[in-house]
């Protein structure tokens, strides 16, 4: 029976184990999603979150597993998932609590960082990771996070000490004495208590903390309420005095100036200022255009102000709205926000000439003149590939969008070049995100199905690059970009299969792509590369197999691709590297349902002696997979000795039975005559 059917029969992780990694799995989620920390301890607090979310592979491999999870295992699961809840009570006051009150507590503070910290550290500490099924790759992650735990543990971050001093000094005033408006600036500043929005933000938390202390507001909020209203009106006085957040400039007027409010509407969500180039997006809420290209061209999906996801990154120009906030800034004589030129100065790092013609290539790729088209597209594309200036200049101008475009063209070299551009483009970091969030990945999918060689290839080459980022695994995967892939391992040129093996490889580090890589038919595939010579990608092979054999899926298409034989020649034989890919699919494969079956067969041909070899002479992960290898099959081979030797003591218990049997049965003939 393979392991797809034992799993849908009778699942083997037994219920207790099952809740417990579940539990896991939703608190990292949830702390992944906390987000906004307060200034003061922001530093330690992104720290916290960042270890915590590295420990998430760790549980959708156990969620995946259909290993059995041994009781000491599950209480240090459990463990953990106490420390996981401590964690995440902190990160939520880091990012929902008073500023004011994280900074006077701090004492307080840093030392529930010590003991979130200690436990967690200890936590990690009692997983036995010998006796649970995840990959090597992820136990190493682990064990890295562990380790930083461990020292961070051992020392105590610095705070700001003058703001906690500054702090201190006006909370222990009177609450009409006066205080110097230079310390006021300051803390306004570190709090980040510098627009209304912010002051409303931490009144509201300073109200839930009277509501969750049983709505008796004790001294010491009465005290920092007083504090914030001193900070408040600090504020509102400068903004009087300077005119609003925005900081508008008032027209000259006969008599008393006064500043007017501006109504929230219309101000950005984002900014808190007049919008100038109000645009709306999918959701139907507006914003000011440059505040929300930024935000897209961060790699964000989704609205600001309601966290839904967009359904396409198209800005309509609010052109209503913009009339109405022209005739409001007339009627209360105020200068109109001026509408930002479209074409702004050129990119730091792109001179003048350079930004022309950029700009001069963007209109004759946005033109509906073929030729124009095609040459155009290929001059950027020859541009992105000169330097790193060059990429930010055209990104800057705008051509991702218009690229992304041209992936669809019937235009086989327009096409080619509009996809090479894209990953000349992508090879800057910042870009990455732009070519995301442009919608690129379902058109750079297109081109991988039905492109040209030569853009199939880029094509890969392209979501190779885009998936370095790890959100992009999860995108790429789900735009169904893996089964062209294997496609083009299996059938395309020595270059296409680099490609396609290099993106693969990257994209299956993500959990979730690996089972759709084995059900896209790789392992067949790879099992082609590895016994054919000429192909010359041996290297590329073992190493995207070594990843799926951690996957259940992996594993049971690898033992029903008969792959023991190959795996045993490249242990003999092969390099060193390819030694240690071929030892880390033995492993997985050696543990679960037929273990015994391949232990014996590598112990009728001989691995002892091979293994014992990687031990001495291998890479460090070598030789930890062939120790392992040497462990188990040791195991099996004393199991084996035990079991012939209880066989043995039965047959000679049955024969002696049969002797004794036969015995009385002469001896009972005989006292019957």
């Amino acid at each position: 029976m393979d392991e797809g059917a034992n799993e849908a029969a009778a699942p083997e992780v037994p219920t207790a184990a099952g809740r417990v990694v579940d539990r896991l799995a939703e608190a990292v989620e949830e702390i992944a999603g906390i987000s906004d920390y307060r200034n003061a301890y922001k530093k330690q607090f992104c720290n916290l979150s960042r270890r915590i979310k590295l420990l998430a592979p760790m549980f959708e491999e156990l969620k995946e597993s259909n290993d059995p999870i041994s009781k000491p295992a599950v209480g240090a699961l459990e463990k953990l998932n106490r420390a996981l809840d401590s964690a995440k009570d902190l990160l939520r006051l880091g990012s929902e609590g008073s500023k004011i009150f994280l900074v006077l507590e701090r004492d307080r503070i840093m030392e529930m960082f010590q003991v979130v910290t200690f436990q967690l550290e200890q936590a990690l500490d009692k997983i036995p990771f010998d006796e649970i099924d995840i990959s090597d790759e992820v136990k190493e992650q682990v064990e890295l996070v562990h380790s930083q735990f461990k020292r961070a543990k051992e020392r105590i971050d610095a705070t700001d000490t003058e703001l906690h001093t500054d702090l201190l000094s006006v909370y222990s005033m009177s609450a009409d004495a006066k205080v110097d408006s230079t310390i006021l600036q300051s803390l306004a500043e570190k709090l980040q208590l510098m627009t209304i929005s912010d002051l409303k933000q931490e009144s509201i938390a300073l109200h839930e903390m009277v509501v969750s202390s049983g709505g008796d507001p004790g001294k010491i909020i009465e005290k920092m309420v007083m504090l914030l209203k001193k900070v408040k009106d600090f504020v509102q006085t400068q903004q009087s005095e300077m005119g609003t957040p925005t900081n508008p400039r008032v027209l000259p007027s006969h008599g008393t100036t006064k500043t007017p409010i501006i109504p929230d509407d219309f101000r950005c969500p984002i900014s808190l200022e007049l919008m100038g180039d109000p645009v709306i997006v999918s959701t139907g809420q507006t914003y000011e255009r440059g505040y929300i290209k930024k935000w897209l061209e961060a790699g964000h999906n989704t609205c600001p102000k309601t966290q839904q996801k967009l359904s396409s990154t198209s800005l309509t120009p609010n052109y209503i709205l913009r009339s109405v906030i022209m005739r409001w800034c007339e009627e209360n004589g105020m200068e109109p926000p001026k509408r930002p030129a479209q074409t702004g100065k050129p990119p730091s790092g792109c001179s003048a000439s350079e930004h022309a013609k950029v700009v001069d290539l963007l209109h004759k790729l946005s033109s509906q003149n073929l030729e124009d088209q095609r040459s155009a597209a290929g001059e950027l594309r020859l541009l992105a590939k000169r330097n790193a200036d060059n990429r930010v200049c055209i990104a800057e101008a705008g051509a991702i969008p218009v690229l992304v475009s041209l992936l669809v063209t019937h235009d086989i070299r327009t096409q080619e070049h509009a996809v090479t551009a894209l990953l000349n483009l992508s090879i800057f970091e910042e870009n990455k995100g732009k070519i995301i969030v442009s919608g690129a990945v379902p058109g750079i999918v297109h081109v991988l199905k039905r492109g040209s060689m030569e853009a199939r290839e880029n094509a890969a080459a392209t979501l190779f690059s885009l998936s370095v980022v790890d959100r992009n695994k999860v995108i790429i995967g789900e735009s169904g970009a893996i089964p062209p892939l294997v496609l083009l391992l299996s059938e395309g040129s020595q270059r296409g299969k680099k490609d396609a093996a290099t993106a693969l490889f990257n994209l299956c580090i993500y959990q979730g792509n690996k089972g759709k890589a084995v059900r896209a038919g790789v392992i067949q595939t790879l099992m082609g590369l590895l016994t054919d010579p000429e192909t010359s990608m041996m290297d590329e092979a073992l190493a995207i197999m070594a990843i799926l054999s951690s996957h259940p899926e992996g594993k049971a298409a690898i033992t029903a691709a008969e792959a023991l034989p190959v795996l045993i020649k490249v242990i003999r034989s092969g390099s060193p590297r390819n030694k240690e890919n071929a030892a880390a699919v033995l492993v997985h494969l050696c543990n679960g349902e037929q273990q015994q079956q391949h232990l014996a067969e590598l112990h009728e041909q001989g691995m002892m002696e091979p293994l014992f070899a990687m031990v001495e002479s291998g890479t460090d992960r070598g030789k930890r997979k062939a120790a392992q290898l040497l462990e188990r099959m040791n195991r099996f081979l004393d199991q084996q000795k035990e079991a012939h030797v209880q066989a043995k003591a039965q047959t000679r218990a049955w024969i002696q039975g049969l002797v004794d049997e036969s015995r009385d049965t002469t001896a009972s003939a005989s006292t019957d005559t």
